[in-house]
């Protein structure tokens, strides 16, 4: 049969997959959600926004004569996996994810694992630090219920608003990045505490590393609850589940 893909990207390992799906001819869209003002240019059409949930997303699968979905989302994009996964259940349509493994804390490490962006404020109580958040934009404000810190916004845009927090500095930076360039930043911006989510992957791994060499504690936030489905941590692997959904040749 022949195969309609729609990846839903915005992760270093989508577009991996965008570019091992383009080499092979397949038929495929990529899926921005639109948080990114500028998104990576891809190898094969894309779009970006919502679908208006399970239903929105059932419309488009239908209209669209997708045939198979793979969620190579961010692993904190908890709303977009549970849509995906109903979605994909109901339209009869496989769904596979493509998932980085979690990070594990190494020898060196000093981690404190919170459940949630709640659990990382409330961790953060005490004497004025300064904090590298490792988060992104949309968690950011939370953290104005703890003002007395000075923290340290790494992110792939500027924001178009300031954010809630009296005492900050923003870096715009788009990953991967690496052990040096993290050395540095942490260094230059006296980082005392980092917090982040466990995204796992190798893209955003330096800051860990760093904090390690510098013997800086680590606010975690553990992975959200995800819907149980088929998992796959590579490209190549969800090359192969298509195979034995398709009746794709391999290596094709």
């Amino acid at each position: 049969m022949s195969v309609n893909l729609l990846i839903l990207g915005g992760t270093t390992e989508a577009s991996a997959l965008a570019r091992a799906v383009a080499e092979r001819g397949l038929k495929a869209t990529f899926s921005y959600a639109g948080r990114v003002n500028t998104p990576r240019t891809q190898p094969i059409p894309h779009r970006i926004g919502g679908f208006g949930g399970v239903e929105g997303l059932m419309t488009y699968l239908r209209d669209h004569n997708i045939t198979h979905v793979i969620d190579a989302t961010h692993p904190f994009a908890a709303q977009m996996s549970w849509n995906a996964f109903h979605a994909c259940e109901r339209a009869r349509v496989p769904l596979v994810a493509l998932t980085r493994p979690a990070w594990v804390a190494q020898d060196g490490d000093t981690w404190r694992n919170v459940p949630d962006v709640d659990g990382a404020v409330a961790a953060l109580s005490g004497a004025r630090l300064r904090v590298m958040l490792a988060l992104g934009r949309l968690h950011m404000d939370a953290f104005g219920a703890q003002p007395q810190h000075h923290y340290v916004l790494r992110l792939v845009d500027a924001p178009e608003t300031p954010p809630c927090l009296p005492d900050h500095s923003i870096v715009v930076a788009r990953g991967p990045f690496d052990l040096t360039g993290d050395l540095a930043l942490f260094r230059s911006h006296n980082i005392e505490v980092v917090v982040c989510k466990n995204a796992g992957g190798s893209g955003a791994q330096a800051k860990l590393l760093a904090a390690r060499a510098l013997g800086l504690p680590v606010i975690m936030i553990d992975r959200p609850i995800l819907p149980e489905r088929a998992e796959t941590a590579t490209p190549e692997g969800v090359l192969q589940w298509l195979g034995s959904h398709s009746g794709m040749e391999r290596g094709v």
